[in-house]
C-alpha cells in the first residue's frame, strides 16, 4: 500500500469529476464498473487499467463493505495528470489488506490486482462508519476533452 498523495493542480488544468452512490450487490459492483467505462471514455482516457480497479474495488465494496441499506459510491476524478478512483462504503471496521491467496483460492487476488494496475492506493479512514479506497493512475498525455494534445498531424509527402 501506498502513501496517499493529493496530485497537485496547475493553474488552468481542468478538473474533472463523476461520482455515484451504488448499491453494495454484485449488480451495484458491475454497473460501477460500466459507468466507469462510460466515464473514462468521455473524458477520453486509458480504459483497461483504470476500469479493472474499479471493477476489483466496487467488487469488494460489494462483498466485504456490505452492511444492507448502505450504498457505496465511486468517484473519479481527474487533476492534471492524474486520474484518481475512490471507492467509499460503510465498513470502516474492515479495512483491506494485501494478502498473498493460496494459488487454489477462488478469490483474495483482487487488491493484487489494483497493486499491479495503479500507480498508488491506499486506505483513508472516514467519518464513522465510513472509509474510502483509492487508487490513482497517472494519465500523462492521455487526450482532455476539446482534443487531442501533443499528437501531430501526419507530414504529407511532398
Amino acid at each position: 500500500m501506498n502513501q496517499e498523495t493529493a496530485p497537485r493542480p496547475q493553474l488552468g488544468d481542468p478538473v474533472r469529476n463523476f461520482s455515484v452512490l451504488l448499491s453494495p450487490t454484485l449488480r451495484g459492483a458491475r454497473l460501477a464498473r460500466l459507468l466507469a467505462v462510460e466515464q473514462l471514455r468521455g473524458w477520453e482516457l486509458p480504459l483497461e487499467a483504470p476500469s479493472q480497479i474499479v471493477a476489483e474495488l466496487a467488487a469488494n465494496a460489494a462483498t466485504h463493505g456490505r452492511i444492507p441499506g448502505r450504498d457505496f459510491r465511486l468517484t473519479l476524478y481527474v487533476v492534471g495528470d492524474t486520474l484518481r478512483i475512490e471507492l467509499t462504503d460503510t465498513r470502516g471496521d474492515h479495512l483491506p489488506r494485501l494478502n498473498r491467496p493460496d494459488p487454489q483460492a477462488d478469490s483474495g487476488r483482487g487488491l493484487l490486482i489494483v497493486e499491479a494496475l495503479a500507480d498508488r492506493w491506499g486506505v483513508t479512514s472516514g467519518l464513522p462508519p465510513r472509509k474510502t479506497v483509492w487508487a490513482e493512475v497517472d494519465v500523462r498525455g492521455a487526450r482532455p476533452p476539446g482534443g487531442p494534445v501533443g499528437i501531430s498531424s501526419p507530414s504529407r509527402p511532398g
